[in-house]
């Protein structure tokens, strides 16, 4: 364990805010490894295509949103968990109200999900 690095409890519920004609995001946790961001979006808003340098997960908390990774649209729903390696181009249209956490490693490539 990282000697500066302490425990974090995040009660993601509690950040859900939406914001007319715009997407809310909070980061929930940053260190030099790993950033955690909660993300609220209204219908209809979107995040257009594009890539980023580090591995990232989307873990669907609420809602439902059309998920574009690499040129393959998916019907993400509560539960779903949607793993994009670096580089991969990527982009979200909410359907409804639609709440995720975006993970972000920023170290060494993890292995694998089990």
């Amino acid at each position: 364990m990282t000697a500066t690095l302490k425990p974090t409890v995040v009660e993601l519920s509690k950040l859900v805010q939406f914001a007319e004609r715009g997407i809310v995001s909070k980061t929930v946790f940053e260190s030099p490894s790993l950033k955690l961001v909660h993300f609220s979006f209204e219908p209809g808003q979107a995040l257009s295509e594009h890539s980023a340098p580090f591995d990232a997960v989307i873990h669907v908390l609420e809602g439902s949103a059309t998920v574009k990774l690499g040129g393959v649209d998916h019907d993400a729903r509560p539960g779903a968990l949607y793993v994009m390696p670096a580089g991969l181009p990527h982009a979200l249209t909410a359907k409804e109200k639609f709440v995720f956490l975006l993970t972000m490693v920023k170290g060494p490539a993890p292995v694998g999900l089990k």
